[in-house]
């Protein structure tokens, strides 16, 4: 019913999938402009595919590795280059320089960004980038399926290798144990009453990183009410919509009947100050 939103300009684009729908909640495309979408829509291919080979090279050398030598005048083998983060240390400089020269030839060259084409389309790749590998796809409706796979595994890519990246730099593996991570102050609560699966201590705020004791209860005080106002509240806005409301007057000075409420926000303009006095007593 919202017609007005600038959104609605991106809302059948490709990667609008539910359950979410369009997804925005930074408000990039609030001043709806074509061109930065297509901007930020080919910053997101490009670092979904990025993330999508990092994720796979993350987890290859965990069950295989080239056999024979990395770098012969260094006598460092595939083999003796450990996985995870901890690999960086081992590769030569010459190596990560041609890391960065490779990378900036495909950039300036080979995969260079056509304003003529779709964002992330280019007319030297192929099926999975491999050159002249296979034409377009001719169904439409094949097409737009297994481009919106491709966002869609993207996006998974990139919260994963970012996930492997946190918890191999505390635990020393992608997939490390947690017990390993003896410093977390988060450990003072990791004991509390909340503290469920699947994610089992969550604060990605880090609002209790500081470990302070006095701060955790005064939060958990704060969750509770919150929490029941909340449960009232839910139940408030359902039960007038489903088992109807009250007989009588709500208000017999004012002649106003409960009958003559609205669900909902609206609700709130029909309470007289007298009732609002009571609730706040």
């Amino acid at each position: 019913l919202y017609t007005d939103s600038p959104l609605r300009a991106f809302e059948n684009e490709l990667g609008v999938q539910a359950p979410v729908g369009f997804w925005d909640p930074a408000g990039y495309c609030k001043e709806g402009t074509a061109a930065d979408f297509r901007r930020r829509r080919e910053s997101e291919l490009k670092h979904g595919r990025i993330a999508m080979i990092a994720t796979m090279g993350y987890i290859t050398p965990e069950y295989f590795k080239f056999p024979g030598f990395l770098a012969p005048h260094l006598g460092l083998e595939f083999s003796q280059v450990p996985n995870g983060l901890a690999a960086i240390s081992k590769v030569p400089s010459a190596g990560i320089a041609q890391w960065v020269f490779f990378v900036g030839l495909i950039e300036t060259g080979f995969l260079k960004q056509d304003a003529s084409r779709a964002p992330g389309d280019f007319a030297n790749g192929g099926t999975l980038g491999v050159p002249n590998a296979g034409g377009p796809i001719e169904n439409e409706e094949a097409r737009k399926r297994k481009l919106n796979s491709e966002l869609a595994n993207g996006r998974l890519a990139m919260m994963a290798i970012i996930g492997m990246f946190f918890q191999d730099g505390l635990t020393g593996s992608a997939w490390g144990d947690w017990a390993l991570y003896t410093a977390s102050p988060l450990r003072a609560f990791e004991n509390e009453l909340g503290v469920q699966d699947p994610v089992g201590f969550w604060d990605p705020l880090g609002f209790t990183a500081d470990g302070d004791v006095s701060s955790f209860k005064r939060r958990r005080t704060v969750e509770l009410k919150h929490g029941r106002i909340s449960m009232l509240a839910t139940m408030g806005y359902i039960t007038p919509e489903i088992t109807g409301k009250f007989p009588g007057d709500l208000s017999p000075s004012a002649g106003l009947k409960f009958t003559d409420i609205p669900n909902g926000l609206a609700a709130i303009s029909k309470v007289a100050s007298a009732g609002w006095a009571q609730i706040l007593a």
